[in-house]
C-alpha cells in the first residue's frame, strides 16, 4: 500500500512538532526513520495513524486523501500500527489479545488467528498465558502478532527492539522479511538498533527537529560521524 506525505505539520498544544514532513512509501516497500531523541519519530507515526490532528498538509493512502480521518477509519482502510511500549492487554491472555486484533477482519478469527500463529510460532504455547506474564520479548512478538491480525497492508512500528533479548530481535527480523516476501507488507520503521534497522529498511530518512533532512542507505549507518552527526547513536 503506497503512502504520501506532503508538507504535514504537528503540534502539541502550542508546540509545533512536525514542521513540513514530506515523503513517500512505495508499495511492498520497507523504510526506516531515524533521529535523535525528540525530533518527532514518535509523533510522525502517531499523525499518520490519526491520534494527533495535521494542523497542515495531507496523508494520502493509496491515492485517498486520509488526512481528516479518526485512527479507527484509517485502520479500516489497512493502516496497523504497534506503539512504543506495546500497549498489549496484561490481563487477557494471548488468545484473547489475538481475538481483539481480529474485530474488523471479515474472516472467521479462528482462521485469522491460525495463519497469525504460524507465522508467530512462539506464542502457540503461550495461548491460555496472560499477555502481562509474558517476556519484554513475548509481548513484542504478540503485539505485532495481534495488530497483524487486522490484516494491515501498512504497518507502522515504533521501537519494536526496546528492552528485549537479542534472540527474539532476530526472529522478529525473519518474521518481518517472511512476511513481506509473503504478503508485500510496507512498513515504516521507527528504531534505535542501527543493526536492527540496517537489517531491514531498503533506505532510512533522517529526521531533525520535525523535518526530513537526508535519506541514506543501509551500508551508511557503518559510518560514525554520520550516525553521531545526525542520530546521536552508536551500534
Amino acid at each position: 500500500m503506497r503512502l504520501e506525505v506532503e508538507d504535514l505539520r504537528t503540534a502539541y498544544g502550542r508546540i509545533p512538532i512536525l514542521n513540513g514532513i514530506g515523503f513517500a512509501v512505495g508499495e511492498g516497500e520497507f523504510i526506516g526513520i531515524l533521529g535523535h531523541n525528540g525530533m518527532g519519530k514518535t509523533t510522525l507515526l502517531r499523525a499518520l495513524m490519526g491520534f494527533l490532528p495535521a494542523t497542515a498538509g495531507r496523508v494520502r493512502l493509496a491515492g485517498r486523501d486520509v488526512t481528516a480521518l479518526p485512527p479507527h477509519a484509517r485502520a479500516r482502510l489497512g493502516m496497523g500500527y504497534v506503539p512504543q511500549g506495546r500497549e498489549i492487554f496484561p490481563a487477557l491472555s494471548v488468545l484473547d489479545n489475538l481475538r481483539m486484533g481480529c474485530a474488523k477482519a471479515a474472516e472467521a478469527e479462528s482462521a485469522i488467528i491460525g495463519a497469525i500463529l504460524d507465522d508467530f510460532p512462539r506464542l502457540k504455547p503461550l495461548l491460555e498465558r496472560p499477555g502481562g506474564a509474558l517476556s519484554g520479548g513475548e509481548q513484542q512478538l504478540l503485539a505485532i502478532a495481534r495488530c497483524l491480525c487486522g490484516k494491515p497492508r501498512l504497518l507502522l512500528l515504533d521501537e519494536p527492539t526496546e528492552g528485549i533479548q537479542p534472540s527474539i530481535i532476530d526472529e522478529i527480523v525473519e518474521t518481518l522479511r517472511r512476511l513481506r516476501q509473503k504478503s508485500g507488507l510496507t512498513t515504516i520503521l521507527v528504531e534505535q538498533n542501527l543493526d536492527f534497522i540496517a537489517a531491514l529498511s531498503e533506505r532510512i530518512l533522517i529526521i531533525q527537529k520535525g523535518r526530513i533532512t537526508q535519506e541514506v542507505q543501509p551500508s551508511d549507518l557503518g559510518d560514525p560521524e554520520l550516525v553521531g552527526e545526525f542520530i546521536g547513536i552508536t551500534g
